[in-house]
């Protein structure tokens, strides 16, 4: 018996229809995105995209880690034959709020893995989790989130940084006086370390007596310049600072406002910024923190981690530079080689 003519033409349809579920020449499209936690394809490759939180985009520090990130990226990306993006999603200004925010769309619009730096550790630990548990690993630089499930912090040891601050002030001081000591946000895991490191040095300087402890937010460098020349007006007996982050140098307000003979500094951070307080003597000693590495290492970490499924240490400690007068000009070198384009051409010459 023939087929009607009605049978035939459902026929017809139906092949065409499974036909174009079925793409270009029958088989599957691929998909451009691998889901949380997977690499995808594209343009034929693989994918990996890091969704990178820093604390703000309008600290210097972080335009450094996002360069050495990017830097990174392209090349292990060249050496494992894969694509690695950098999707930057840091706030303008310190909000742990937000930082949680974007780690849960980064998760849903499918990022491979996620970096961060923790403004306030008790906001982001949850979002952290969440990430995880869906599949997608996360990292920590420069601030962790200890009790989250992160699996893997890259960054200085903070109590051991602020102990090497309050070491160095101690011998400007010949271990006598009363300081002040500069933070910034008093919720970020780091400074509160970094604080509790100084007070545990100056312990062992009876004669040196801390004020207080100056924190100030948002972390810019104007409201840091400003807090210290206004505690300095309310405290005129502070003959001594510990920064415990090089805010206030990103300025050129306490060039002047400063005198080597009369006020000692010690700081953390180091960027082409903060040069000059070396060369004319305001802040003898600058212990940098290596901040485009912050960027570097940790996209190798999570490419090993992620990419080459290797096991990777949880703590990833950097070391921190002792830059002053007698390694200026190699320390600026360095940065140039990160490629900072603001080094002072001076400093290059120098020794």
């Amino acid at each position: 018996m023939k087929p009607s003519v009605w049978t035939v033409l459902v026929a017809l349809v139906s092949g065409c229809v499974l036909l174009a579920g079925c793409g270009s020449g029958g088989a599957p499209t691929a998909k451009t995105d691998g889901g949380p936690g997977k690499t995808g394809e594209s343009g034929g490759g693989k994918t990996l995209k890091i969704a990178m939180i820093a604390k703000s985009s309008t600290n210097p520090v972080f335009s450094s880690a996002r360069s050495g990130a990017e830097a990174a990226a392209k090349d292990l990306g060249a050496k494992n034959g894969i694509t690695i993006q950098i999707d930057w999603r840091t706030p303008p200004q310190e909000d742990g709020q937000v930082q949680a925010q974007n780690i849960a769309q980064a998760v849903n619009e499918g990022a491979n893995a996620i970096l961060i730096s923790c403004s306030d550790a008790g906001k982001v630990t949850g979002a952290i989790d969440d990430a995880a548990a869906r599949g997608v690993p996360v990292m920590t630089f420069d601030s962790d989130a200890a009790q989250s499930k992160r699996f893997a912090y890259y960054g200085v040891d903070d109590i051991e940084t602020g102990k090497a601050v309050m070491a160095e002030l101690a011998k400007l001081m010949n271990g006598k006086g009363k300081i002040g000591v500069l933070a910034g946000n008093q919720n970020a895991p780091n400074l509160q370390n970094r604080v509790k490191g100084v007070k545990e040095e100056a312990a062992k300087y009876p004669d040196i007596k801390i004020v207080d402890v100056f924190y100030f937010f948002p972390e810019t460098p104007q409201d840091a310049a400003a807090k210290v020349l206004t505690v300095n007006k309310d405290f005129p007996e502070i003959d001594g600072w510990a920064f415990v982050g090089g805010w206030p140098l990103f300025t050129k307000a306490l060039l002047t406002d400063f005198k080597p003979d009369k006020m000692k500094v010690v700081s953390v951070d180091a960027l082409p910024e903060c040069l000059p307080y070396i060369e004319k003597g305001v802040v003898p000693v600058l212990l940098a923190q290596p901040t485009y590495k912050w960027g570097y290492e940790s996209v190798k970490i999570i490419v090993d981690k992620v990419q080459l499924k290797k096991d990777v240490p949880a703590m990833n400690k950097m070391d921190l530079v002792r830059v002053s007068k007698e390694n200026l000009g190699s320390w600026a070198r360095q940065l140039k080689e990160w490629g900072f384009t603001n080094v002072d051409p001076d400093y290059l010459k120098l020794p």
